[in-house]
């Protein structure tokens, strides 16, 4: 078997993630437009400024429940206050995840994993600590994907480095339309298989900014390019990672014959020859 290239859930080739910041009052609209097209969002919440009313700029404990968890959006950590680990002390900035895991899994009943760095988050260091510490303390704290920024991905690929995720583009990129073009265009089968490996559009930004630049159609925009694809699965962050974490867990005889699936996910592969589905606890002959 010369190639073999991971497929998303019922053999898609293509994915779409959001991940959007802070917690405010616009992701509510935000959350709505993107449920109409069946897209899915990451909305990054700090714990420390959740509103206590909804007359506030920022979401309150119940908004993010009905709203943002209620339309199949996913919540993350963005610290408790803000503070971005590469410009603070080790136990600062560990405080300020584990307080926001904390307490943002203590208001609304779930296990939260995921992260975005705020600010300058691991792009540069001033405070004393380094890129394997914020590492290795966010794994202690069972944070297990850390969205980064600095550089634009617009290879659409998946992440190397869970905790050095580069998302696609920031929607106010002046590429991101043309790029949401190309991936929505890209036929992944008609190319080199060698070159068929599974692509991802990650978008992110801040929902208040296109209030800020009176730009909401931009967003429209980009909905009606990259929604209603058949061939692209809508997730969150987390479910890109669990998927793709359980992809990797896939288990293969040395002639690469037989492949076992240690996992409770339903896995999607192709060889040159097929597409394959491989249940839970199977076993398959290739």
């Amino acid at each position: 078997m010369s190639f073999l290239h991971m497929r998303f859930p019922e053999g898609k080739t293509k994915a779409v993630t959001l991940s959007y910041d802070d917690g405010v009052k616009q992701d509510l609209r935000l959350a709505a437009l993107a449920a109409e097209r069946g897209i899915k969002c990451t909305f990054n919440v700090n714990s420390g400024l959740v509103a206590d009313s909804p007359d506030g700029g920022r979401l309150t404990y119940d908004q993010l429940r009905t709203e943002i968890l209620g339309r199949g959006h996913e919540i993350a950590i963005h610290g408790e206050y803000h503070l971005a680990p590469g410009s603070s002390r080790t136990l600062v900035g560990l405080r300020d995840a584990l307080n926001c895991r904390l307490q943002l899994e203590q208001k609304l009943g779930r296990i939260i994993r995921g992260m975005a760095y705020p600010n300058s988050g691991v792009t540069r260091f001033t405070g004393g600590s380094d890129y394997d510490t914020v590492r290795r303390y966010l794994q202690d704290l069972g944070i297990v994907y850390a969205r980064s920024l600095g550089k634009d991905n617009n290879a659409f690929r998946l992440p190397e480095d869970w905790y050095c995720w580069f998302p696609t583009a920031h929607h106010n990129n002046p590429e991101v339309l043309n790029w949401a073009r190309q991936f929505a265009g890209l036929s992944i089968n008609d190319l080199y298989i060698d070159d068929r490996y599974p692509r991802l559009f990650y978008l992110w930004g801040h929902s208040y900014e296109f209030d800020t630049h009176n730009n909401w159609d931009r967003i429209e925009t980009l909905f009606e390019l990259l929604g209603g694809k058949d061939d692209v699965w809508y997730a969150t962050n987390i479910d890109i990672y669990n998927y793709v974490t359980a992809f990797r867990a896939l288990v293969f005889s040395a002639d690469e014959t037989l492949c076992y699936n240690p996992t409770l996910y339903d896995l999607f592969f192709e060889t040159e020859k097929q597409v394959c589905r491989i249940q839970p606890g199977e076993t398959l002959t290739l």
